[in-house]
């Protein structure tokens, strides 16, 4: 969980005059959203593991019959989402969505204990963060997956009854599963963890590794 820093202005009053507000934060250039949405569906596009606009019952299917932890990443089927965390819990497939604003991704809170989760600068560190950690953020308890896409209050009414997250395994899709090259990058970048530029290798393999810097 971020501990985030808040700054208290504080303001003198001169002459009987009035105190003027801080002044608002320059607004955030949508150029900067665009880059951070695209690198971050670039990522997905070459995970595998990104199986795009499938519904939710689709989803529900895909991980049935798959052992608890197991999970993929798909288009979010609310409209004010981008995209969403469908994965198989000890009480069956369910869904959490992923938040965006200025620059961050987090998964959606959705425990009155974490009132917001830790934010990262794209969906594949988030992803990676929780696989890695051992952290478990928790979710919905149900059986299937449409509490993602109901309304508000019954995605408040879940709230009380959070099973844990278990990120375990990824399920590539069918068409994607991941050539013997990924494969290899994959096992490079989880042994060699923010120090791949040093590998003695030709500019051109650093390249490859470098343009997906994951191990999932």
């Amino acid at each position: 969980m971020v501990a985030r820093a808040v700054t208290i202005f504080h303001h003198e009053e001169r002459g009987g005059g009035t105190c003027c507000p801080p002044p608002s934060p320059p607004p955030r250039d949508p150029a900067e959203d665009l880059r951070c949405i695209t690198t971050t569906f670039q990522y997905l596009h070459t995970s595998g593991w990104y199986w795009g606009s499938i519904s939710a019952s689709e989803a529900r299917e895909a991980l049935l019959q798959r052992p608890e932890g197991t999970f993929l990443l798909r288009d979010s089927s609310h409209p004010q989402y981008m995209l969403a965390l469908s994965v198989k819990t000890r009480c069956g497939p369910t869904s959490v969505r992923i938040e965006y604003s200025g620059g961050s991704f987090w998964l959606d809170s959705i425990s009155p204990g974490l009132p917001q989760l830790q934010s990262f600068p794209d969906v594949l560190s988030l992803i990676q963060h929780y696989t890695g950690s051992g952290q478990t953020p928790r979710g919905p308890a149900s059986k299937d997956i449409h509490p993602e896409t109901k309304p508000d209050p019954d995605k408040h009414a879940a709230k009380d009854s959070g099973v844990p997250l278990r990120l375990m395994h990824p399920l590539h899709k069918p068409e994607a599963f991941p050539s013997l090259q990924h494969l290899s990058r994959l096992t490079l970048n989880r042994h060699t963890t923010d120090c791949t530029d040093l590998l003695p290798l030709p500019k051109t393999l650093l390249r490859y590794l470098q343009d997906y810097p994951f191990y999932i």
